[in-house]
């Protein structure tokens, strides 16, 4: 891609379910592409999934919504890390920002 813009991919995820096409599809993204940006945005029931299922190869570029910690008493674990604000916000912001949007 020397000659267009940098891929920025926010893949978001509120299940179980999804957060593990989430994975799938970000590391198949990085595969093919390997300079994109990517993010995996979770909330709701994925935020709980990935603290309990580590993936050593994702968890970096994985943010949690603090929302969903808070409701759930749960804390964060490295290196995942914690969205400065809601999920939905983060995702708009992400989305203004140039960031293309994938629900998985």
């Amino acid at each position: 891609m020397s000659d267009q813009a940098v891929l920025k991919v926010v893949l978001h995820a509120p299940t179980a379910d999804a957060l593990q096409r989430a994975r799938s599809n970000a590391g198949n993204l990085l595969r093919e592409e390997p300079g994109a940006h990517v993010k995996i945005v979770l909330n709701a029931q994925a935020a709980i999934a990935a603290l309990d299922e580590p993936q050593e190869a994702l968890d970096a570029i994985t943010w949690l919504c603090p929302n969903t910690l808070n409701r759930a008493n749960r804390q964060n674990r490295a290196p995942l890390q914690v969205l400065a604000h809601g999920a939905i916000l983060e995702l708009a912001r992400l989305q203004q920002d140039g960031w293309a949007y994938i629900r998985t």
